[in-house]
């Protein structure tokens, strides 16, 4: 189990108190969780002792090269992936996956078909719709009622002309998992690129990109305790066949090519930082046990938390809970609508309370709208991390059922 108390000691942000005393509850983790004083001190210490450009022959350069190094190396063990030249950084995953489609732009022909799904961020849906510009079809999977894509449906839609699939992991909006391993098998055998946005799977479950066997995945780290970056990985060799935009000055083979500009090094450090972070909650051999482990304790340890909000709202009968419930797997985040008051005015109230909560369609417009949510102003959502409290959960139960 987690010693919950000794995890929030090390984030500072969780000591802010209101004027009168009363400390902030932070249920805003799905657009970005705090940070841990280890992570600040990382960017803090970077710019301190080691702030230069890379690839020169001085020390503080040398420094920073160390550091890009050891940030693809951990990452690569945080994913499963085969190396370190797997992994490239971005300065979002919105920026990379813009990249990643538009380099793949070049390897598709006229009729090619991109399949993707209504419960999709945006993110992993804009990207891909700008291929139809080279005559590409896109294909969208269908969204049930019940917060879960329609498998039946997204069978039916792949085909000899099926090129790729880009999929989430979970939704960032409704909190569903989706079957990834489900579709995967659905592929096998097949030439289908397989892509799979997982910046709201990665702050609650681990992840093993060899095991599940896709060619692509991206995520977020300022999602699991880090500072904002975006990270591709992708499958050994694949991205050298990818004609991605880039200067010439770049370099030309992976993980580099897909690139841009100067990355910021104090942020990687920040980022190695926050997977030290992750590691230090587990036990095991090596850095990879230790990751898989603590993921076991945090995934139980938001899942606890979560089901108590879940069942507790689902009893009010001035709320509906918008998405799947806990009978399987499911990140920690309960979403949900009021009868009478928009999204936007509980999160006010919310507020009121020293809460933080979102309101809206974040980014998942198109799954939102499908719902027919979009209508009455979105949903109020409110997302578990490993640093919530039962307390705190407790707190925002009874201040909702006050509403």
């Amino acid at each position: 189990m987690l010693d919950i108390n000794k995890i929030r000691s090390q984030f500072p942000s969780l000591s802010i108190k209101n004027n009168n005393g009363d400390k902030i509850i932070f249920l805003d983790g799905p657009g970005g969780t705090q940070v841990p004083k280890k992570v600040i001190d990382g960017i803090s210490d970077y710019y301190k002792f080691s702030n230069a450009n890379t690839h020169g022959e001085f020390i503080t350069s040398i420094d920073t090269d160390n550091v890009m190094s050891s940030l693809r190396k951990k990452m690569s063990i945080f994913l499963g992936a085969e190396h370190e030249n797997c992994i490239s950084i971005g300065h979002n995953m919105t920026t990379l996956n813009f990249s990643l489609a538009r380099g793949l732009s070049k390897l598709f022909k006229k009729g090619d078909e991109v399949i993707i799904t209504d419960l999709d961020h945006e993110a992993n849906r804009g990207p891909w719709m700008t291929l139809k510009e080279k005559g590409i079809k896109i294909i969208r999977v269908n969204l049930l009622n019940n917060g879960k894509l329609d498998y039946k449906d997204f069978k039916r839609k792949i085909n000899d002309n099926t090129v790729m699939i880009a999929m989430g992991m979970s939704s960032n909006a409704i909190g569903t998992v989706n079957d990834f391993e489900y579709v995967k098998k659905l592929i096998k055998n097949k030439e289908i690129l397989f892509l799979l946005d997982a910046v709201h799977y990665a702050p609650h479950f681990s992840i093993d990109v060899k095991k599940i066997g896709c060619d692509f995945l991206l995520c977020s780290s300022y999602k699991f305790y880090g500072p904002h970056l975006g990270f591709l990985y992708t499958k050994t060799d694949l991205l050298d066949k990818i004609d991605t935009d880039r200067l010439v000055v770049q370099e030309q083979n992976a993980p580099y090519k897909i690139e841009t500009g100067t990355l910021n090094h104090a942020a990687c450090k920040g980022v190695e930082k926050a997977i030290d972070f992750i590691s230090s909650l587990g036990e095991g051999k090596n850095y990879r046990e230790k990751i898989e482990n603590a993921y076991e304790k945090i995934s139980h340890h938001e899942k606890d938390l979560a089901s108590k909000l879940y069942a507790s709202l689902k009893s009010l009968d001035n709320i509906s809970i918008i998405g799947p419930d806990f009978s399987n797997k499911r990140t920690p985040t309960v979403s949900f609508i009021h009868n009478s008051l928009t999204a936007n005015e509980i999160c006010k109230i919310l507020a009121d309370h020293n809460i933080c909560a979102w309101d809206g369609h974040f980014y998942a417009k198109t799954a939102i709208e499908n719902l027919e949510l979009d209508k009455i102003g979105g949903i109020t959502r409110l997302g578990i991390s490993c640093y919530n409290s039962i307390e705190e959960i407790n707190k925002t139960i009874e201040s909702i059922s006050r509403i």
